[in-house]
């Protein structure tokens, strides 16, 4: 006897399937798409996608094992050291001269990391490629829809004119994972045209910081591609070494940037207010001076108005030595942990860490909550890239005579 199909089908199941393609709908098109349009819309739809994928995740089971990851990430070196800088970054409300706007950040901070924890638990144990295709066609009419709206210019967009450098920001970081996906499928030339259509986008709009980092991603991705294991050492010993050493950058790079930019750029002037702030109070580079002082104390004095806008100079000011170490520990396990798993994926992540952090060194505002959001978004992305890996080629049919 045949059942009807009504009674073989499983409610839950069916709306779990439904709410997981509308999540991963949200975070591989909707965001890159609407993050042209409006600044909040990573705020808002980063939240919204993994909510959709945590109900999933409780519905259906499609998400096994939680709490060994969970115990994994938090026992992890890069867990421990994210646990540190957080620690560390609470206490420093003690002493920050912007108490209520500091604990406001920390809170946002905090949340920030649950709703990233959140995301990759309930990210399914396999991915279907049909999901993981979203990506690249969302990244590439995003990419076509800024070039258009470069070019006719951004009318349509938030009045301060911001929501295109963003948009094409939040590209340049997800060109990484999509480029990855399509690479590890064999589709190399979809993903050279994908990057060259994101390329040109960056290269149309008025602010360079998103091509100047999609370029350092490229150089890294070479590297990787050429050499894995070089590549993933020298993205985190660049990084961690970067951030340990930052102090000295102002007294290394000043002669350097005089001859480049002469002794009167913006350069030369940030470089000189960076190095009076450190002159002027080294024992605070052990303490730094508390969360939220590097960008409030910049508009009331505290600290010159032409002090960088870097993420080097802003956890240095703000942590100082020990949230720039555990910082640093943070960056460096990290890079060498995801580079390892799985060697076809190495050079798109290894370009993503070094895009996001140069674009971080130039100075795009990291401390707002916009940044954070695509951070988790381009980390849920990779991971749901890696849970697609588990059949790379189809199966052959084999053929064999009857008798």
């Amino acid at each position: 006897m045949v059942r009807p199909a009504a009674l073989l089908d499983d409610p839950s199941a069916n709306a779990a399937a439904m709410l997981r393609r509308l999540g991963f709908a949200t975070l591989f098109f909707g965001i890159p798409l609407a993050a042209l349009f409006t600044r909040r819309a990573l705020v808002v739809l980063a939240p919204v996608a993994v909510i959709l994928l945590v109900l999933a995740a409780a519905l259906d089971g499609g998400a096994r094992n939680v709490g060994e990851k969970l115990v994994a990430v938090v026992i992890s070196t890069a867990g421990i050291a994210g646990m540190v800088l957080l620690l560390w970054t609470g206490l420093s409300l003690i002493w920050t001269p912007f108490m209520p706007h500091a604990a406001e950040r920390l809170f946002n901070l905090v949340g920030m990391a649950l709703m990233a924890l959140a995301g990759y638990l309930a990210m399914p144990d396999r991915m279907r490629s049909a999901n993981l295709y979203i990506l690249p066609v969302g990244v590439g009419l995003a990419a076509l829809t800024g070039i258009a709206v470069a070019l006719r210019g951004p009318e349509g967009l938030d009045q301060d004119g911001q929501s295109l450098e963003r948009g094409m920001i939040m590209l340049v970081l997800l060109l990484w994972p999509a480029v990855t996906w399509l690479h590890s499928r064999g589709r190399n030339l979809e993903a050279l045209l994908l990057a060259i259509i994101v390329a040109l986008g960056a290269l149309l709009t008025t602010d360079p910081v998103s091509l100047q980092g999609l370029a350092v991603g490229a150089v890294i991705f070479a590297i990787t591609a050429a050499s894995p294991g070089f590549g993933a050492r020298l993205t985190a010993w660049s990084m961690a070494g970067l951030l340990l050493l930052a102090p000295a950058l102002p007294f290394i790079v000043k002669p350097l940037a005089v001859s480049l930019f002469g002794p009167a750029s913006p350069t030369v002037a940030s470089l000189d207010a960076w190095a009076l702030v450190i002159l002027d109070e080294p024992l605070r580079l052990i303490t730094g001076h508390g969360l939220e002082t590097a960008l409030r104390g910049r508009f009331l004095g505290l600290i010159p108005p032409t002090s960088p806008y870097s993420f080097l100079f802003e956890i240095w000011y703000e942590l100082g030595l020990i949230g720039a170490a555990a910082g640093a520990v943070l960056l460096y396990s990290s890079v060498i942990g995801a580079g390892g798993h799985r060697p076809v994926l190495g050079p798109g992540i290894m370009a993503a860490f070094a895009t996001a952090y140069a674009l971080g060194c130039f100075g795009i505002g990291t401390a707002q909550l916009w940044w954070f959001s695509a951070l988790i978004v381009v980390v849920l992305d990779f991971v749901a890239i890696e849970r697609g890996q588990f059949r790379t080629k189809r199966p052959k049919a084999i053929l064999r005579r009857a008798g």
